[in-house]
Order: structure tokens, then C-alpha cells, then sequence
């Protein structure tokens, strides 16, 4: 039986796929297939979002501790933009239930800061939250598009992503507390601490995570390497599913 907030498919080493701010697990809809030919994939809900919409930890290391409990223990985790917080803490705080790590457009702090010129600008989430504040839907539909900005696939495509994602978009509260984690959390501390293989995936066009912060990931966790996608943006599962399954499946062996 699975879990509500745990979708799983395949049979296999285990595959923990964690979504991002605005979505949920239904983002890795197209890639699950493909991956499950060779894993157990388990595309996880994080609090507060669509099938675990009840659960509402209040910090972040409260919902680390709760997506925990749904993790296979041994598994490997790839965590995508917000989703890379929550699997970069759960490597911290929970080492049995993370084998291997894999880091998808993330980055340890998305604020930027005069320490960390790698984020984004305060002023630029202040006014995602105040949008949201007037208008849920129509500001989860702009964060969707600027998700596939400078990527490679056509507008098809991309309505059709937001449509998938508007059908059952998270609570407001759970909006609001995922901006409160965008903007507070700083893990670069935790980086070198790291203490598994790590494959840090990242596309050169995203201009949500610089690939700057990727890059300084993969120079500070120590077993880490680095993948590239010169032409890719922050959606690299959704337009570049080959390379990004490919580059999963050489990881996980």
C-alpha cells in the first residue's frame, strides 16, 4: 500500500523524487516511467501539498522530519529547487534514510545576501508574496511560467504543465510557509558536511537558482559531481528528459 503523499512505481534501488515550491508530485508525472524501469520510484507529496495537504509542520526541519518518515530507509533522494532544501537537510538529519543525494536547480540559500551574490533578490520574492497574497492561481500560473523561462520546450508544452499543476494547487498556508523557508533558510554551513555521494544537476539558462550556487555546491560537498546543461533552465526533468534520466540512472547504478 502507499502512503498518501507517496506515489510509487517501478521496481528497483530506491528513488525519492522531491518537488518544488508551487507544485507537487504530479510535476514528475512524464519522468516516472522512465526512471521506474530501473528503480523504485516514490514521487513524494511534501507537506501541506496535494495528498499530504493535512500535514503542516511549521519549520522546515519540522517537514524534513515528517517527509523522513515516508523515505525508504537506504534511498537515494533527488530533491529539485525547494525540494533540494528539504533532501539536503534530510542527508543532515537523517543519514540512514540517504545512500546517494542528487541536487536538482537548487541551491543551500535562495536569498540573496551580501555574503551571496548566487540568489535571488529579496525585493523579487517580497512580491511573489504579496501576489499571492491577492491572487493564488494566477500567481501560481506566473511562477510556472517563469519556471520554463529559456527552456527548450514549446508553449504546448508548457500550458499543459500548468494545468496539470493548477488542478490541485497547495493550501495558501503552505505557499506561505514555503516562501518563509525560501527566504530564511541558509544550509551552505551544512555543505561540507555532507556525508554522501552527491550529483548536482543544474542548467546554465536558470534564472530562478543561478548556476553559480550549483556550481558552489558541487565545489563544497565533498563527494560531489557536477552536470551541466548549457541550454537548459530550472525545469531540466521537463525539458531535458533524456539527459536528466540519464544522468539519474548513471548515479544511482
Amino acid at each position: 500500500m502507499v502512503e498518501p503523499g507517496n506515489r510509487a512505481a517501478g521496481a528497483g534501488p530506491d528513488l525519492v523524487l522531491l518537488h518544488g515550491w508551487g507544485f507537487h508530485a504530479g510535476v514528475w508525472a512524464d519522468v516516472v516511467p522512465m526512471l521506474a524501469m530501473h528503480m523504485r520510484v516514490h514521487a513524494l507529496d511534501l507537506p501541506g501539498h496535494n495528498d499530504s495537504r493535512d500535514d503542516s509542520p511549521a519549520s522546515l526541519d519540522a517537514a524534513v522530519d515528517s517527509v523522513a518518515r515516508r523515505v525508504p530507509e537506504g534511498a537515494v533522494v533527488c530533491g529539485w529547487s525547494m525540494g533540494g532544501l528539504v533532501a539536503q537537510r534530510l542527508a543532515r538529519r537523517h543519514p540512514a534514510r540517504v545512500r546517494r543525494l542528487a541536487l536538482l536547480a537548487t541551491t543551500p540559500r535562495f536569498l540573496a545576501g551580501s555574503d551571496w551574490p548566487h540568489g535571488m533578490q529579496p525585493a523579487v520574492l517580497d512580491e511573489f508574496a504579496r501576489n499571492l497574497a491577492r491572487d493564488r492561481d494566477a500567481t501560481l500560473a506566473t511562477f510556472v511560467t517563469l519556471n520554463t523561462l529559456h527552456g527548450a520546450r514549446d508553449r504546448a508544452s508548457v500550458r499543459q504543465l500548468a494545468k496539470r499543476m493548477a488542478a490541485n494547487p497547495p493550501s495558501a498556508a503552505a505557499l506561505e510557509r514555503g516562501l518563509a523557508w525560501l527566504r530564511e533558510t541558509d544550509l551552505r554551513v551544512d555543505a561540507a558536511w555532507l556525508p554522501v555521494p552527491t550529483l548536482v544537476m543544474h542548467g546554465a539558462r536558470d534564472t530562478l537558482v543561478p548556476v553559480a550556487a550549483g556550481r558552489w555546491l558541487a565545489q563544497q560537498i565533498p563527494q560531489a559531481t557536477l552536470v551541466e546543461w548549457p541550454d537548459a533552465a530550472h525545469l531540466p526533468f521537463f525539458t531535458h528528459r533524456e539527459a536528466f534520466v540519464a544522468a539519474l540512472e548513471s548515479f544511482v547504478g
